[in-house]
């Protein structure tokens, strides 16, 4: 049915229930010639009366009484949905889906949930631990959270984390068995814990810089993880070295269950981004979410 048929059929159904052009075209905000005009061309699309008109009154025929029944509480049911989607536009609510790394979603969004969800019952988040860069749009996320250097030039992106480091860590009793690494090609020499990333296409390259010089080592060792946690378990049983960041590993060298080697090594990058495809329509739920992130950072 073309779109002006439901716009006519929405008119008769003011009509019909006003029993008025009068008091019908006032409530649509139209006139009564354009209202009379758009009860014709419906009559004619669909070859039947749907109006008794006197000089005095408009009542509905048995088919207009018919059609009534059926359609008057559909767009009932239309004009109160619109009106619950209203909602989405005045306060934060319905549900936003985000992408994000391991450890951005342990570090930086995992806090922010604990402030905004108990004060805003209607807003959902689903978090999606992910180490692909994502595709958003293409996957139906809302936003994705990445570093710095790998979110794609024509995504907006809101700085929400400071600069990071890596640090490479080994138990006291791993060290009791092998020497301190000197500099990172010393790494080709010890047990290393690597970690496979789909970014990556395979097992990931320990990446160091200092002053200038870049130093990417292929490092090998009888563990491969894909999760934080379970690296870092492996580095606090002695079971090799590990390539986590700075501050995952901070109270663990506090307290000397950890050494931390190559310092020199490890220069600090571009830290986490909130990125998203569009600065238009922003709900009330994502512009929450994003600014207090950014306010956290």
């Amino acid at each position: 049915m073309p779109t002006e048929s439901y716009d006519q059929i929405a008119i008769f159904s003011v009509v019909a229930q006003e029993r008025s052009f009068t008091r019908a075209a006032a409530k649509l905000n139209m006139s009564q010639p354009a209202l009379s005009r758009a009860m014709r061309q419906l009559e004619e699309r669909l070859g039947v009366r749907l109006l008794a008109r006197t000089t005095r009154s408009v009542s509905p025929t048995e088919a207009g009484e018919r059609l009534l029944r059926v359609v008057a509480p559909k767009f009932e049911e239309i004009d109160s949905e619109l009106a619950l989607l209203s909602e989405f536009r005045d306060r934060p609510a319905g549900t936003l889906r985000i992408t994000a790394g391991e450890h951005a979603a342990i570090t930086l969004l995992q806090p922010v949930l604990a402030k905004l969800l108990p004060d805003n019952p209607d807003l959902n988040i689903e978090i999606i631990v992910d180490y692909g860069l994502t595709d958003i749009v293409a996957e139906g996320y809302d936003a994705g959270v990445r570093l710095g250097e790998q979110v794609a030039k024509d995504m907006i992106a809101v700085r929400i984390g400071p600069d990071m480091r890596m640090a490479v860590v080994g138990s006291p009793a791993y060290f009791r068995r092998y020497p301190l690494p000197k500099v990172p090609r010393d790494l080709m020499q010890h047990n290393c814990i690597n970690v496979r990333l789909p970014t990556y296409g395979g097992i990931f390259s320990w990446e160091f810089a200092k002053k200038g010089q870049e130093v990417k080592v292929r490092v090998e060792g009888q563990l491969v993880f894909n999760t934080l946690a379970l690296r870092m378990e492996a580095a606090l049983q002695g079971l090799g070295l590990a390539y986590l960041p700075e501050d995952l590993v901070q109270a663990h060298l506090a307290d000397g269950r950890l050494i931390r080697v190559l310092a020199d090594w490890c220069e600090a990058f571009s830290g986490y981004h909130l990125y998203y495809p569009s600065r238009r329509q922003a709900s009330p739920a994502f512009t929450l979410f994003r600014d207090a992130l950014r306010h956290s950072a």
